[in-house]
């Protein structure tokens, strides 16, 4: 099949504008990752991968129903993935890290949390629309 020369300037387009996203969100991403802003909401969460390295990422805390919750919001997620495999997490939420286990939802409950923990377009399309995952934090 022949792409005439209006076809490929709007292909050579089209994939420049792609990649330009791209890149913002690569760009986005990599700020915030390095940056780690905390505000009243965030906490610091210290995973721990297969040899027990301990890793610290900043995250937004929600609390519903006297429940605490985070979100694996963005494409670097090795955090999630670490918490998952080894659920003993810590979590600093004021001056001094205390343990908690770390349990991904289901069903109802993350339903829930999904309708209420949610953020708006602006958000997803700045970070490329990476799916999202919850995770309640009960202490032990």
């Amino acid at each position: 099949m022949k792409i005439n020369r209006a076809g490929k300037w709007t292909l050579i387009v089209v994939a420049t504008l792609f990649l330009v996203y791209v890149l913002q969100v690569v760009a986005f991403e990599a700020r915030l990752g390095y940056n780690q802003p905390q505000n009243q909401s965030s906490i610091v969460i210290a995973t721990f991968n297969e040899n027990q390295s301990r890793h610290e990422r900043v995250l937004r805390l929600v609390e519903i129903d006297g429940n605490a919750y985070v979100a694996a919001n963005h494409w670097p997620r090795a955090w999630y993935h670490q918490a998952l495999e080894n659920p003993r997490v810590e979590v600093m939420m004021d001056d001094e890290f205390e343990p908690y286990t770390a349990v991904p939802l289901e069903g109802a409950e993350e339903q829930r949390v999904r309708e209420i923990y949610s953020v708006d377009f602006q958000f997803r399309f700045r970070t490329g629309f990476p799916p999202r995952y919850f995770l309640r934090l009960d202490p032990r």
